[in-house]
């Protein structure tokens, strides 16, 4: 399961009061994605917010400290055991209040937090979507001016689900002192807030909800997002609101998601869902369920209004995003006939010839919006056939670089793993890549001390990645999760402290073999996609990313602009501007801009060439 690990976005690894932290920018001026060392990424919807305590509540530490969820709750411990009957409350039909309303302040304003991969992120803004038009329209930056608290969840490793108790723990306080803090101006929540549940970790409740006392409203899986308005009606009418069914068909194709981060030039796409890989340590599969694909001109509509919105980066994002395939038409039939798993690769279902498959999709969006660039992920490797590497290769404007999670560079974790797989396959596949797209940027996953890692498998896994020198890479301690395969099959038998020692020596491999990625560019002159002022020069330089997943920052200097007759102006968020590279560092390049042009004009000249040289062959 590769998108279950990470997202394929370029950021540099620090040491950090002994965490390894992976920083990530901000999603606009008031937002940010942020990931720990164990991998647990916290998106804030409202201005950046860590875990501390506000002023005043200081108390609340002594609610959590001690008390018995020691070893850990199921989120069955935040839901109230009681509830009134529809008759006892007085009202006779619980869907009645579901039409949006002229008064939306009455309808609650919404605060929310979400945890996890870039696809929660994308949730919660089909999430907001859904609110709005049931009339939910506010939005607040901080939880204590809330009507209803969403707290979008993760599963993938126990590190994120205890911070997402902390955080039902504090709303549950904010819950039980809503009078006093309303009184003392803390809270400007007209009534106590609801309490919504969303995401992976909603799963674990389909078959337990009540225990005294607790905090949790509404429960609501990863399938069930268009049910929440009646959810939170029947918890107004006294019931419990709780959906957490999977779904074989639910793609939220029809849903425009609402932004989070506004004014970006860059933008996130969910194509497709769920997962069929069934990994031995994932509990994707089965806490969101099958693939199922988005059709494409669904796919289509929305990054043309992206691209009317000025957005000129689009991710495609799936739980396996390179295994998308659109059935909803005969359209694409005979496109997918010859469609294989990558050489030396298998997996958990048999590959369906037919329906339009990743490489066309990519293609279509690229020849439909040239001045558009596309990445895309989180993928895994066994489904990289050459079809797909040709349009990457071919098409300027699909971003070369490539997300590809090993895990293990041990065939025998890698066997344990289910990934269906060994070493020397995915090396080979590595070695192709680069045969056909020489300057391809490659990140990827590992994971130290799954079931049964020895000493030689560890060595194993270093020497793979100063082998491939990545250009980055997302490294965690091993997590088990119950329900996968290695829950049901394999004892969790590597000692934390020699899982912690193992991901110390595999960052510190990784940062020696990444040096000479970024050391290469040194001299060479990359198209860079300005977002924004660079944080630690915001009055004079400007960062971006490159077409390989670099972040670059440049002085901000007046430069031609080749598209409009040579004048000179200064780069703004949203050009193109070509950058001298003169130094890097292990997280970044730095350079000169030395003029602002379009993506097309830029790759024009190479892409001649090639072309030529390609019809030579």
């Amino acid at each position: 399961m590769a998108c279950a690990l990470s997202s394929a976005f370029s950021h540099r690894v620090s040491l950090s009061r002994r965490c390894w932290i992976l920083n990530f920018k901000p999603f606009g001026t008031n937002s940010g994605l942020y990931s720990s060392g164990t991998g647990d990424r916290i998106f804030f919807g409202g201005r950046s917010r860590g875990l501390k305590l506000p002023r005043g509540l200081l108390n609340y530490s002594a609610v959590c400290n001690g008390n018995k969820f020691a070893e850990g709750p199921g989120l069955v411990h935040f839901m109230p055991k009681e509830a009134t009957s529809i008759a006892d409350s007085g009202i006779s039909d619980p869907h009645c209040d579901l039409l949006p309303s002229s008064d939306a302040a009455s309808r609650g304003r919404i605060y929310h937090e979400t945890y996890g991969c870039q696809m929660n992120v994308n949730d919660m803004e089909i999430v907001l979507s859904i609110m709005k038009n049931s009339g939910y329209t506010e939005v607040v930056e901080v939880p204590e001016s809330a009507e209803i608290i969403f707290i979008n969840t993760c599963a993938i490793r126990d590190n994120a689900e205890q911070r997402v108790w902390q955080r039902l723990n504090y709303f549950w306080f904010l819950k039980r002192h809503w009078k006093s803090n309303v009184a003392t101006g803390r809270s400007e929540s007209i009534h106590p807030p609801k309490v919504v549940v969303l995401g992976c970790m909603a799963e674990r409740l389909k078959e337990k909800i009540l225990d005294a006392d607790k905090m949790v409203d509404v429960v609501c899986g990863p399938d069930a997002y268009r049910d929440l308005p009646r959810l939170l009606a029947e918890v107004d009418a006294g019931q419990k609101g709780i959906n957490t069914l999977l779904s074989l068909e639910e793609t939220y194709a029809d849903v425009n998601p609402v932004r989070i981060a506004k004014n970006s030039v860059s933008a996130f796409v969910s194509i497709m869902r769920g997962c069929n890989n069934m990994c031995s340590f994932c509990i994707v599969p089965f806490t969101r369920g099958r693939e199922r694909s988005r059709p494409v001109e669904s796919i289509m509509r929305e990054v043309a209004e992206l691209s009317k919105e000025g957005v000129k980066e689009v991710t495609l994002l799936g739980q396996n995003v390179n295994s998308y395939n659109d059935t909803s038409s005969l359209e694409g039939v005979e496109s997918g006939i010859n469609w294989k798993y990558s050489d030396g690769f298998s997996g958990m279902c048999k590959v369906k010839n037919m329906g339009t498959r990743f490489a066309d999709l990519l293609d279509r969006l690229a020849a439909g919006f040239p001045e558009m660039r596309f990445r895309f992920t989180s993928p895994h490797p066994k489904e990289f056939p050459d079809e797909l590497l040709f349009v990457m290769r071919d098409r300027y404007n699909v971003c070369k670089s490539i997300h590809l999670p090993a895990q293990s560079g041990s065939s025998a974790v890698l066997e344990r793993m289910r990934r269906g797989y060994t070493r020397e396959a995915y090396y080979d596949l590595v070695q192709k890549i680069r045969t056909i797209i020489p300057d391809m940027g490659i990140s990827s996953d590992f994971i130290c001390g799954f079931c049964g890692e020895t000493e030689e498998d560890h060595r194993e896994t270093l020497s793979l990645v100063r082998s491939v020198g990545y250009d980055m890479a997302y490294m965690f301690a091993y997590s088990m999760r119950d329900k996968t395969h290695a829950h049901r099959n394999y004892a969790d038998d590597v000692p934390e402290g020699i899982k912690q020692r193992r991901l110390a020596e595999l960052i510190e491999a990784f940062r020696e073999s990444t040096a000479p990625c970024y050391d290469s560019k040194i001299g060479s002159t990359q198209l860079v996609l300005v977002e924004g002022q660079n944080k630690r020069a915001p009055d004079t330089e400007l960062i971006g990313k490159s077409d390989r997943g670099h972040r670059v920052s440049f002085v901000n200097l007046p430069v031609p602009d080749r598209r409009n007759d040579r004048i000179k102006r200064k780069p703004e968020v949203g050009d193109y501007v070509e950058v001298e590279i003169s130094r890097s560092t292990r997280a970044s390049l730095h350079g000169k801009p030395l003029a602002i042009t379009k993506l097309a004009s830029f790759h024009a000249p190479i892409y001649d060439q090639s072309v030529a040289s390609a019809s030579k062959a």
